[in-house]
Protein backbone atom coordinates (compact mmCIF):
# COMPACT_ATOMS: atom_id res chain seq x y z
CA UNK A 1 0.00 0.00 0.00
CA UNK A 2 1.22 3.85 -0.99
CA UNK A 3 2.37 5.11 1.83
CA UNK A 4 0.59 8.88 2.36
CA UNK A 5 3.09 11.58 2.63
CA UNK A 6 2.11 14.80 4.66
CA UNK A 7 4.95 17.20 2.93
CA UNK A 8 2.74 19.49 0.69
CA UNK A 9 3.96 20.31 -3.03
CA UNK A 10 3.80 23.56 -4.62
CA UNK A 11 4.06 23.61 -8.29
CA UNK A 12 4.43 27.06 -10.48
CA UNK A 13 1.89 27.11 -12.74
CA UNK A 14 2.19 30.84 -13.48
CA UNK A 15 4.26 31.16 -16.19
CA UNK A 16 2.92 32.60 -20.36
CA UNK A 17 5.08 29.58 -21.92
CA UNK A 18 5.87 31.91 -24.71
CA UNK A 19 8.28 29.49 -26.42
CA UNK A 20 5.28 27.26 -26.93
CA UNK A 21 2.99 30.01 -28.52
CA UNK A 22 0.86 27.48 -30.56
CA UNK A 23 -0.38 26.14 -27.41
CA UNK A 24 -0.51 28.59 -24.76
CA UNK A 25 -2.05 31.32 -26.87
CA UNK A 26 -5.21 30.17 -25.53
CA UNK A 27 -4.48 28.47 -22.24
CA UNK A 28 -1.98 28.07 -19.73
CA UNK A 29 1.64 25.58 -20.09
CA UNK A 30 0.34 23.45 -17.44
CA UNK A 31 -2.82 22.61 -19.87
CA UNK A 32 -0.95 21.53 -22.77
CA UNK A 33 -1.78 18.25 -23.52
CA UNK A 34 0.32 14.49 -23.08
CA UNK A 35 -2.11 11.71 -24.31
CA UNK A 36 -5.19 13.78 -23.74
CA UNK A 37 -4.06 14.76 -20.28
CA UNK A 38 -2.67 17.93 -19.13
CA UNK A 39 1.44 18.07 -18.32
CA UNK A 40 0.44 19.24 -14.97
CA UNK A 41 -1.81 15.82 -14.42
CA UNK A 42 1.14 13.71 -15.07
CA UNK A 43 3.22 15.48 -13.06
CA UNK A 44 0.99 15.70 -10.09
CA UNK A 45 0.41 11.61 -10.88
CA UNK A 46 4.10 11.44 -10.56
CA UNK A 47 4.02 13.05 -6.69
CA UNK A 48 0.81 10.82 -6.07
CA UNK A 49 2.85 7.63 -7.06
CA UNK A 50 5.25 8.07 -4.22
CA UNK A 51 2.12 9.13 -1.48
CA UNK A 52 2.28 13.03 -2.48
CA UNK A 53 -1.50 14.18 -2.12
CA UNK A 54 -1.26 18.00 -0.98
CA UNK A 55 -0.80 20.63 -3.46
CA UNK A 56 -0.42 24.28 -3.62
CA UNK A 57 -0.61 25.34 -7.59
CA UNK A 58 0.62 28.95 -7.87
CA UNK A 59 -1.79 30.26 -10.62
CA UNK A 60 -0.82 33.16 -13.16
CA UNK A 61 -1.50 33.51 -16.33
CA UNK A 62 -5.00 32.09 -17.64
CA UNK A 63 -5.28 30.53 -13.98
CA UNK A 64 -8.88 30.36 -14.41
CA UNK A 65 -8.86 27.56 -16.22
CA UNK A 66 -6.79 25.60 -14.01
CA UNK A 67 -9.74 26.15 -12.12
CA UNK A 68 -11.78 25.22 -13.60
CA UNK A 69 -10.18 22.20 -15.28
CA UNK A 70 -10.54 20.53 -11.45
CA UNK A 71 -13.72 21.71 -10.63
CA UNK A 72 -15.28 20.24 -13.23
CA UNK A 73 -12.89 17.17 -13.07
CA UNK A 74 -15.06 14.13 -11.65
CA UNK A 75 -17.55 14.87 -13.92
CA UNK A 76 -15.45 14.60 -16.78
CA UNK A 77 -13.64 11.36 -15.50
CA UNK A 78 -16.79 10.01 -15.04
CA UNK A 79 -20.82 9.19 -16.00
CA UNK A 80 -22.84 11.12 -13.86
CA UNK A 81 -26.53 12.24 -13.19
CA UNK A 82 -27.38 15.75 -13.35
CA UNK A 83 -30.29 17.88 -11.56
CA UNK A 84 -31.04 20.57 -13.89
CA UNK A 85 -33.42 22.32 -11.49
CA UNK A 86 -31.01 22.15 -8.48
CA UNK A 87 -27.49 21.29 -9.94
CA UNK A 88 -26.96 18.71 -8.12
CA UNK A 89 -24.52 16.22 -9.52
CA UNK A 90 -24.42 12.37 -8.60
CA UNK A 91 -21.49 9.89 -10.09
CA UNK A 92 -22.26 6.77 -11.65
CA UNK A 93 -18.95 5.22 -11.51
CA UNK A 94 -16.53 3.93 -8.90
CA UNK A 95 -15.26 7.29 -6.81
CA UNK A 96 -12.00 5.11 -6.63
CA UNK A 97 -11.00 6.29 -9.60
CA UNK A 98 -10.66 9.44 -8.55
CA UNK A 99 -7.48 11.02 -7.35
CA UNK A 100 -7.28 11.29 -3.71
CA UNK A 101 -5.70 15.04 -4.19
CA UNK A 102 -6.34 17.95 -1.86
CA UNK A 103 -5.57 21.26 -3.96
CA UNK A 104 -5.15 24.70 -2.94
CA UNK A 105 -5.16 27.01 -5.99
CA UNK A 106 -3.34 30.42 -4.85
CA UNK A 107 -3.59 33.55 -7.20
CA UNK A 108 0.20 34.65 -7.41
CA UNK A 109 0.04 37.38 -10.30
CA UNK A 110 0.27 36.93 -14.00
CA UNK A 111 3.41 38.35 -14.25
CA UNK A 112 5.13 37.60 -10.94
CA UNK A 113 8.75 36.10 -11.38
CA UNK A 114 9.23 31.97 -10.05
CA UNK A 115 10.41 33.10 -6.53
CA UNK A 116 8.16 35.73 -5.83
CA UNK A 117 5.47 32.87 -6.58
CA UNK A 118 6.94 30.84 -4.27
CA UNK A 119 7.15 33.72 -1.36
CA UNK A 120 3.53 34.69 -1.93
CA UNK A 121 2.30 30.98 -0.69
CA UNK A 122 4.54 31.23 2.70
CA UNK A 123 1.36 31.49 4.85
CA UNK A 124 -0.36 28.06 2.81
CA UNK A 125 3.02 26.48 3.98
CA UNK A 126 2.04 24.09 6.97
CA UNK A 127 5.22 21.79 7.49
CA UNK A 128 8.43 22.71 8.08
CA UNK A 129 9.39 21.13 4.82
CA UNK A 130 7.80 21.47 1.34
CA UNK A 131 8.38 20.12 -2.10
CA UNK A 132 8.17 22.50 -5.13
CA UNK A 133 8.53 22.06 -9.28
CA UNK A 134 7.96 23.61 -11.94
CA UNK A 135 5.07 22.49 -14.15
CA UNK A 136 6.80 21.61 -17.43
CA UNK A 137 9.22 18.45 -16.79
CA UNK A 138 8.79 14.97 -16.15
CA UNK A 139 10.85 12.21 -14.81
CA UNK A 140 10.95 9.00 -13.40
CA UNK A 141 12.62 9.80 -10.35
CA UNK A 142 12.27 8.42 -7.05
CA UNK A 143 10.73 11.24 -5.27
CA UNK A 144 10.77 9.24 -1.47
CA UNK A 145 14.99 9.19 -1.89
CA UNK A 146 14.89 12.80 -2.93
CA UNK A 147 13.05 13.67 0.45
CA UNK A 148 15.53 11.04 2.41
CA UNK A 149 19.22 12.85 0.84
CA UNK A 150 17.41 16.59 1.65
CA UNK A 151 17.10 15.07 5.61
CA UNK A 152 20.03 13.69 5.54
CA UNK A 153 22.14 16.69 4.50
CA UNK A 154 20.12 19.40 6.77
CA UNK A 155 20.24 22.21 4.41
CA UNK A 156 17.78 24.84 3.46
CA UNK A 157 17.47 23.41 0.41
CA UNK A 158 17.79 20.64 -2.56
CA UNK A 159 17.81 20.41 -6.07
CA UNK A 160 17.92 17.81 -8.23
CA UNK A 161 20.21 17.42 -10.91
CA UNK A 162 19.39 15.80 -14.16
CA UNK A 163 21.37 15.38 -17.36
CA UNK A 164 19.77 17.02 -20.44
CA UNK A 165 20.07 15.82 -23.87
CA UNK A 166 21.94 18.39 -26.01
CA UNK A 167 20.29 20.57 -28.67
CA UNK A 168 22.38 19.19 -31.43
CA UNK A 169 23.94 16.41 -32.60
CA UNK A 170 27.44 15.11 -32.00
CA UNK A 171 30.02 14.50 -34.44
CA UNK A 172 33.94 13.20 -35.10
CA UNK A 173 36.11 12.39 -37.37
CA UNK A 174 39.66 11.13 -37.55
CA UNK A 175 42.35 12.59 -39.15
CA UNK A 176 41.53 12.00 -42.66
CA UNK A 177 38.34 14.09 -42.22
CA UNK A 178 36.54 11.07 -42.47
CA UNK A 179 33.48 10.99 -39.81
CA UNK A 180 34.09 7.96 -37.33
CA UNK A 181 31.09 8.70 -34.93
CA UNK A 182 27.80 10.38 -35.13
CA UNK A 183 25.15 10.73 -32.04
CA UNK A 184 21.88 12.44 -32.27
CA UNK A 185 21.39 14.86 -29.25
CA UNK A 186 23.69 12.82 -27.21
CA UNK A 187 22.69 13.11 -23.14
CA UNK A 188 25.50 15.81 -21.67
CA UNK A 189 27.53 14.85 -19.09
CA UNK A 190 27.21 18.39 -17.17
CA UNK A 191 24.03 18.56 -14.76
CA UNK A 192 21.01 20.92 -14.64
CA UNK A 193 18.70 21.65 -12.74
CA UNK A 194 15.42 20.40 -14.11
CA UNK A 195 12.96 21.51 -10.72
CA UNK A 196 12.04 18.76 -8.26
CA UNK A 197 13.14 20.80 -5.01
CA UNK A 198 12.79 20.26 -1.63
CA UNK A 199 12.91 22.82 0.58
CA UNK A 200 13.11 24.31 4.20
CA UNK A 201 10.85 26.87 5.41
CA UNK A 202 14.01 28.81 6.03
CA UNK A 203 13.90 29.01 2.02
CA UNK A 204 11.39 31.91 2.87
CA UNK A 205 14.03 34.28 4.23
CA UNK A 206 15.40 34.18 0.73
CA UNK A 207 12.42 35.55 -1.38
CA UNK A 208 10.74 38.07 -2.12
CA UNK A 209 7.47 38.71 -4.01
CA UNK A 210 9.95 40.01 -7.66
CA UNK A 211 12.79 37.64 -6.93
CA UNK A 212 13.86 34.92 -9.93
CA UNK A 213 14.37 31.69 -7.87
CA UNK A 214 17.26 30.69 -10.16
CA UNK A 215 18.89 33.86 -9.68
CA UNK A 216 19.50 35.54 -6.44
CA UNK A 217 18.16 33.09 -4.24
CA UNK A 218 19.99 29.99 -5.08
CA UNK A 219 23.02 32.05 -5.51
CA UNK A 220 22.35 32.85 -2.01
CA UNK A 221 22.06 29.70 -0.76
CA UNK A 222 24.82 28.02 -2.50
CA UNK A 223 27.03 31.15 -1.53
CA UNK A 224 25.59 30.15 2.40
CA UNK A 225 26.61 26.30 1.92
CA UNK A 226 22.78 25.59 2.13
CA UNK A 227 22.09 24.18 -0.84
CA UNK A 228 22.48 20.43 -1.68
CA UNK A 229 22.16 18.62 -5.12
CA UNK A 230 20.55 15.05 -5.74
CA UNK A 231 21.81 14.00 -9.16
CA UNK A 232 19.69 11.77 -10.84
CA UNK A 233 21.13 9.40 -13.58
CA UNK A 234 17.63 8.37 -15.05
CA UNK A 235 15.08 10.25 -17.28
CA UNK A 236 14.20 13.39 -17.45
CA UNK A 237 12.53 15.64 -20.05
CA UNK A 238 10.97 19.34 -19.79
CA UNK A 239 8.59 20.83 -22.23
CA UNK A 240 10.18 24.29 -23.79
CA UNK A 241 8.98 24.00 -27.01
CA UNK A 242 6.14 22.82 -29.11
CA UNK A 243 9.04 20.30 -30.55
CA UNK A 244 9.49 18.97 -27.16
CA UNK A 245 5.43 18.77 -26.72
CA UNK A 246 5.05 16.88 -29.77
CA UNK A 247 7.98 14.47 -28.78
CA UNK A 248 6.30 13.48 -25.24
CA UNK A 249 3.19 12.67 -26.78
CA UNK A 250 4.87 10.67 -29.39
CA UNK A 251 6.70 8.54 -26.56
CA UNK A 252 2.94 8.38 -24.09
CA UNK A 253 1.83 6.99 -27.15
CA UNK A 254 4.20 4.12 -27.30
CA UNK A 255 2.76 2.78 -24.21
CA UNK A 256 5.89 2.82 -22.55
CA UNK A 257 7.04 6.50 -21.26
CA UNK A 258 9.29 6.35 -18.60
CA UNK A 259 7.76 8.65 -15.94
CA UNK A 260 4.37 6.37 -15.80
CA UNK A 261 5.30 4.85 -12.63
CA UNK A 262 1.96 4.78 -11.11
Amino acid sequence: MMEVRNEQVVILCGGRGTRLQEETEFKPKALVEIGGKPILWHLMRIYYRHGFRRFVLCLGYKGNLIKQYFLNYSAMQNDFTLKLRSGSQQLQSDSENIEDWEITFADTGTDTNTGGRLSRIRHLIKEQHFLANYCDGLSDLDLGKLVDWHHQKGKVATVTGFHPRSRFGTVKVDKEGIVNYWQEKPLMSDLTSGGFFVFDQKVFDYLDDDCVLEQDPLEKLAGDRQLALFAHEGYWQCMDTHKEALALNQIWNTGNAPWKTW
